[in-house]
């Protein structure tokens, strides 16, 4: 697998945007588009089905090197050998966490169920925070965040509510953020350049590609976008 900072294009099975369609085939084919890391996002399934879904997931990620990124529970994300939890904001400083060694499960916790001390001679679980403003993105550094996501750099369905960042956001996180991050939020084929002149080097796409006729088709343009802005 790539070094998480040389990690360029984030998708997701979101299963708002499905549409009947199984999450590992949309997973093999966020695979063969050369995404870097998938997130396992569904907000409306229970526990036991997000297991399930990132069960079936996991030897399509592991077999192509790509990271798997389990939302909201990292008990699941280390029970099924995932990579990553990605947190919102409220989900981690919210409920009591001030720093992320403290959902650091190791790789050998007997019990996903029960949380590990941190123990940094093992393979551990990391974890990604959201932020949506400097201030957020400095506490979530400080926490020692793997990485954060930096938006809704635009209005965005996935985010009903949520007031865009504008790209003056991703301008300050270019400037500012020293960790791996990834601007997020209605990133299209259309706006793409205009983050990428912002100073994003990494990106979170969740509706342009899931809505497509051919998934892996949609992340190859994403994918080729990126690198001759990385080459060129």
């Amino acid at each position: 697998m790539k070094p998480l900072e040389n990690c360029k294009l984030y998708t997701f099975v979101d299963t708002a945007y499905l549409n009947g369609r199984a999450p590992e085939t949309i997973a093999q084919q966020l695979c063969d588009g050369g995404s870097d890391l998938i997130q396992l996002r569904a907000k409306r399934s229970s526990p036991d089905e997000i297991c399930r879904m990132a069960e079936a997931i996991v030897p399509i990620t592991k077999r192509a090197g790509v990271r798997l990124v389990v939302n909201d529970y990292p008990d699941i994300a280390c029970e099924v050998g995932a990579e990553f939890c990605h947190l919102g904001q409220e989900d981690f400083f919210d409920a009591g966490h001030k720093h992320v060694r403290e959902l650091k499960i190791t790789s050998e916790t007997p019990s996903a169920s029960t949380l590990q001390p941190f123990n940094a001679s093992t393979p551990f679980l990391q974890i990604g925070l959201s932020s949506h403003a400097p201030e957020q993105a400095q506490r979530a550094i400080e926490a020692g965040a793997d990485y954060i996501a930096v938006g809704p750099v635009y209005a965005t369905g996935t985010k009903p509510g949520r007031k865009p960042v504008t790209l003056e956001y991703v301008r300050w996180a270019a400037q500012n953020v020293k960790a791996p991050w990834f601007a997020i939020g209605g990133i299209n084929l259309e706006n793409l350049d205009d983050v990428l002149a912002a100073g994003a080097g990494g990106i979170c796409v969740v509706s342009a590609i899931l809505n497509a006729l051919d998934v892996a088709g949609a992340c190859r343009k994403f994918r080729e976008k990126l690198e001759s802005v990385a080459s060129g």
